[in-house]
């Protein structure tokens, strides 16, 4: 053993030798069998023996940079720390834009609907990943999470829906083994109040509504476009539905739309004849199944919000959503005294136990009914 390691005796160190330094215990230099020099510390923790590699010799390794170094892990060790322990859980931390992308194709992907996790992405895109791409999973606080929502206090909705969408990424983090169990730092941070929001049509704006989707169709807005607005309004079907809805699943000689998957599940939508008026008007693309058709060969329409927003504004309806349609048709079924399970059996409403409710339904009555309501729509579409 040398008395101390220099940059002579460092120089001249031999292939597949270990040189040690006196002056710290556990310190000294690691010659591989190929030449290369590395300084490192050995040392105990809990019984065991552990080597921590300081780094290779050269800039900004020397002998005295390393002892240096050396020197300061020392008084991690004798805090009771473990320097190669920490090393090496940092090297598997993981980044949150990392995590978020593992998140997206290992759960989401595989055991959300297509919808939810649209809305993931966007969550994660618009709101999340600005602020915690580059911090590791590991490190996020709840203050982190405090902050991000309370920066969205504006958008209440919004703040929740990424709130619950970060608790839920960090328990699967705690499953894959980023974080300690109980340690979801979404805890405690309370929710904002969510006021609900009810906005139907009167007959007055849906006559107004016409009268625009009717001087736009083919001109400012493709057919496409004006007849998705049309079936949302005359079927209470969800955006979804409608945009992804293919010809196979049109079964014109039941009037029904035979959804094999919605955010419910497997479901059929009753048809009146505005509705199916609406689908025969319509062309069929070539080598395109779906019915809203997109600008891209095979595609449907992606996104309705665009071109709703300008359609509402012709409109005067600026404050309207699209999801609103959908609560129009319920609101005017519920005007023509139509009752609730029939509404929700229209609807297709999620929750199991008043879907059970609707079971004994039979379709004739539902045929009626949605003959009614699309019939009340449709007179005022055509002002």
């Amino acid at each position: 053993m040398i008395k101390r390691l220099t940059k002579r005796s460092v120089d001249t160190a031999e292939a597949g030798k270990t040189l040690w330094d006196d002056r710290i215990p556990g310190f000294g230099l690691r010659v591989s069998k190929g030449g290369a020099k590395s300084y490192a510390l050995k040392y105990r923790r809990g019984g065991a023996q552990r080597w921590l590699t300081i780094g290779r010799h050269g800039a900004p390794w020397t002998p005295d940079t390393a002892r240096k170094e050396a020197r300061r892990l020392l008084g991690f060790i004798a805090e009771g720390r473990d320097p190669a322990a920490e090393r090496a859980e940092a090297r598997n931390a993981e980044e949150f834009a990392a995590f978020a992308d593992r998140y997206l194709n290992d759960h989401a992907r595989v055991h959300k609907k297509s919808a939810s996790v649209g809305d993931d992405e966007r969550n994660l895109r618009n709101h999340i990943l600005p602020k915690f791409r580059r911090l590791l999973v590991r490190d996020i606080m709840r203050q982190d999470i405090a902050r991000l929502h309370l920066s969205m206090k504006e958008t209440p909705y919004a703040a929740n829906r990424c709130l619950a969408l970060l608790s839920h990424m960090f328990k699967k983090a705690e499953a894959w083994g980023l974080r300690p169990d109980g340690s979801n730092p979404c805890a405690h941070v309370d929710k904002f109040k969510e006021k609900a929001r009810e906005r139907f049509l009167s007959a007055e704006e849906i006559a107004q509504l016409g009268r625009v989707l009717a001087k736009t169709n083919g001109r400012a807005e493709s057919p496409a476009v004006v007849a998705a607005v049309r079936l949302l309004l005359l079927t209470g079907a969800r955006l979804n539905e409608i945009l992804t809805l293919k010809w196979s699943q049109v079964d014109f000689d039941a009037r029904l739309l035979r959804l094999s998957d919605s955010k419910t599940g497997e479901k059929t939508i009753v048809l009146s004849e505005p509705a199916i008026e609406v689908l025969t008007s319509l062309p069929r693309m070539a080598e395109n199944p779906f019915v809203i058709y997109g600008r891209k060969k095979g595609t449907h329409l992606v996104n309705l919000q665009k071109p709703w927003r300008r359609i509402r504004a012709e409109a005067g309806l600026e404050d309207v959503r699209i999801h609103d349609l959908r609560h129009s048709f319920a609101s005017i079924a519920a005007a023509n005294g139509m009752s609730l399970p029939m509404i929700g059996s229209l609807l297709g409403h999620s929750q199991a136990q008043t879907t059970q409710r609707y079971a004994h339904l039979a379709d004739d009555p539902r045929h009626e009914a949605v003959h009614h309501i699309a019939t009340a729509i449709a007179s005022n579409l055509s002002r």
